[in-house]
């Protein structure tokens, strides 16, 4: 269970599932479809969902690029978290937010695999939260010609070394997005 004190509630993070991100993601229109999976699972079961928003030179605010996929919609309440880092606590309001909602335990989706998703999954497990991967819900594109492994084995390699986090009194686990229960 979490280190965190009197937090006994999960939350699940939607990091930068935005148009410019995942244009050419690997697997893009599945990966959305099972983060929409994910998104309607947590909201049925009253799951916050908290949709994390890139910024940079690349993704300038109210462009087309900056915005939510259309696949995906935040509802009103849902908390929206804006990050110009990786790591989505990083000079971001998550932590107070996560906070304020006695959120423990992060269930985490979204984009790219091999930065963002990374740097905050990490990020999340030490600063104490218990952090659950959604195996089929995060994605990155090809940067192979940069010499990085093609997007399915980042994609894999993440799922595999995830799984087998260890620290004490935290958790870190990999399922499906068909496999979670946020019951």
């Amino acid at each position: 269970m979490t280190t965190l004190i009197d937090r006994p509630h999960a939350a699940l993070l939607v990091i930068d599932v935005q148009n410019g991100v995942v244009a050419g993601a690997h697997e893009r229109d599945q990966v959305v479809a099972n983060i929409k999976t994910a998104v309607d699972g947590a909201r049925a079961a009253g799951v916050p969902v908290v949709w994390v928003q890139h910024s940079s030179a690349d993704l300038v605010p109210d462009t087309e690029g900056w915005q939510f996929v259309p696949e995906l919609t935040r509802e009103p309440g849902e908390a929206l978290v804006p990050k110009t880092f990786g790591d989505s606590f990083e000079d971001t309001t998550l932590e107070s937010v996560l906070e304020a909602g006695g959120i423990g335990h992060l269930v985490v989706t979204g984009a790219q695999t091999d930065a963002c998703i990374r740097s905050t999954v990490h990020g999340a497990f030490t600063r104490g939260y218990d952090v659950t991967l959604v195996s089929d819900a995060h994605t990155t594109e090809d940067l192979s010609a940069y010499g990085a492994p093609k997007p399915d084995q980042v994609i894999a390699h993440t799922n595999l070394y995830w799984q087998f986090q260890d620290a004490p009194g935290r958790t870190a686990t990999v399922q499906s997005a068909a496999e979670l229960s946020f019951g």
